[in-house]
């Protein structure tokens, strides 16, 4: 009787995402304490290499279905594992508001800018590297 529940339980969209957020927000923190020892803590470079990876890693995922992301490729559970887990934990949208607000607050109109303009723009070419990929490989 324990098995089929655990069966059921792991399949559960709730489950998939609580594990896979797990693992996104450890890579997260991976790469970019790995990106700010190299580029040192002025600027959020650690926060635009996650979200510009996270957002070619989505496309890449994405690019596997035709009306619906990574349908051809993956099973609903992995998808929301995979896409809403993994790279919705591993991306970081809220880390990037709130650095922008910071660069603001302390005066740094520039930084606030070249934040807002690089994670955006380098995040839907992201998007489009990782389709792209997708596409001349099929």
């Amino acid at each position: 009787m324990g098995m089929p529940l655990l069966s059921t339980l792991m399949k559960h969209p709730w489950t998939m995402a609580a594990m896979g957020g797990a693992i996104g927000s450890v890579g997260r923190v991976m790469v970019s304490s790995l990106v700010a020892r190299w580029t040192g803590e002025q600027f959020p470079f650690g926060t635009i290499a996650v979200n510009v990876s996270g957002a070619m890693l989505m496309g890449l995922l994405a690019g596997y279905g035709q009306s619906e992301p990574g349908k051809l490729l993956f099973s609903e559970p992995a998808r929301t594992f995979l896409m809403i887990g993994i790279l919705g934990g591993y991306t970081t949208f809220s880390s990037f508001s709130l650095q922008t607000f910071l660069l603001i607050e302390q005066g740094n109109l520039m930084g606030a800018f070249l934040n807002v303009a690089l994670s955006v723009l380098l995040c839907v070419l992201g998007i489009w590297a990782g389709f792209s990929l997708v596409r001349a490989v099929l």
